[in-house]
């Protein structure tokens, strides 16, 4: 039986080719469906999915959280001239979601990929919020500037399928490879103690929806996109994730939590991993934010400082560590640092194809400030 890794290298042409049998399929055992079959015009029939680009050359993809206003807002040149600079660099899977800038992220990535041939990229967005326009809405958690639309949760599997359709022409592309199922987790503001909640919802509603949609051929594949290690867990339980994308919890700060119960996990289930914030939402790159907040945990500033001192000793430099640290497992598929800039993209590209000596991360582990386990480039 092919693994979940010989899944994620199907061709776009072996993907699109198998869609139309299921489909069939599908609408028969439910005995031609009508209402389903309406409620499935609105997504494609034919996605050219890209997943023979997952896993990329060198791990890389691009995190869209600074296209939406992370933080300040980000003009429309250096949005442009951040997703051109990271195309150019071979930069082919992008990240997104309906949340960064409430929708304001998509439509960005969208214009920029309006004339790309969809089988070149790999498109990743999420599920869970449906958003609504309000006028009155400017800033919203970190997204700045004058939003004009706000937000509600939706985990069913109604809300999934429109969330989708919402996505697709927010974006006006035609496919979306990998859908995450996102934010349904103990850290969400929103929900506290309540994401259990949540998550039963999804679990009766989302998370079957998007194996349907995955077993069609209308989306390649479906994960959780959350910055904690139990709402990933809980999800292989309840169903059967081609990948997580798991922020946060993966950094050269901080891994034990997940070498000891994520890595494990993600083995024995065949589950890819993409790695989210690896930069510490900017702070492993220099800046005051940590894990999106500024109160930085203690210590922290200077393991940070003498990492970057080691790395200085060894040629290289903190930010090119962290990246290709979070690159490094074999569970892990790609590494999606955030960027504003060209230069930023220009940066974070450069610190994946360039060589790291050994003596560099036997220093860290010696210092104890890596775990002596974590896996390292270069590692056989």
């Amino acid at each position: 039986m092919a693994s979940r890794r010989d899944f994620l290298a199907l061709s776009a042409v072996a993907a699109a080719a198998g869609v139309a049998a299921p489909r069939l399929m599908a609408a028969q055992k439910k005995g031609g469906d009508s209402d389903q079959a309406r409620r499935d015009e609105a997504l494609p029939n034919n996605p050219p999915l890209a997943m023979d680009l997952f896993p990329p050359e060198h791990k890389y993809g691009v995190g869209g959280t600074q296209l939406g206003n992370m933080y300040r807002v980000t003009s429309e040149e250096e949005a442009t001239g951040m997703l051109a600079a990271a195309w150019e660099g071979g930069a082919r899977h992008f990240d997104t979601s309906p949340w960064y800038g409430l929708g304001l992220s998509e439509r960005r990535l969208g214009r920029f990929l309006f004339d790309k041939d969809p089988s070149e990229y790999l498109l990743s967005t999420k599920v869970g919020r449906l958003l609504i326009p309000d006028a009155s809405t400017k800033n919203a958690g970190n997204w700045q500037g004058n939003l004009r639309t706000n937000y509600r949760y939706d985990y069913s599997a109604d809300g999934v399928r429109r969330s989708i359709e919402d996505s697709l022409q927010r974006m006006g592309v035609s496919k979306i490879d990998l859908v995450y199922i996102h934010d349904l987790s103990p850290d969400n503001k929103d929900m506290g103690s309540q994401w259990q909640e949540y998550f039963e919802t999804a679990r009766k509603g989302a998370i079957p929806e998007l194996e349907r949609l995955r077993d069609e051929g209308i989306i390649g594949g479906w994960g959780m996109g959350v910055n904690e290690i139990e709402p990933s867990l809980a999800a292989m339980d309840a169903g059967d994730p081609d990948v997580i994308l798991q922020a946060t919890q993966y950094t050269l700060l901080n891994h034990r939590d997940a070498l000891d119960r994520l890595f494990p996990a993600c083995r024995k289930r065949d589950v890819s991993l993409v790695i989210g914030a690896p930069l510490g939402s900017g702070f492993l790159a220099g800046s005051n934010h940590w894990m999106y907040e500024t109160d930085i945990p203690d210590g922290f500033a200077e393991k940070r400082d003498r990492i970057s001192a080691i790395a200085r000793d060894h040629g290289t430099d903190l930010r090119t560590a962290a990246l290709q640290f979070t690159a490094a497992p074999d569970v892990v598929g790609a590494t999606i640092p955030g960027a504003r800039t060209a230069e930023h993209a220009r940066e974070n590209q450069a610190s994946m194809t360039v060589d790291i000596p050994a003596d560099f991360w036997d220093a860290l582990k010696s210092e104890g400030l890596i775990e002596s386990d974590a896996p390292v480039p270069g590692q056989a």
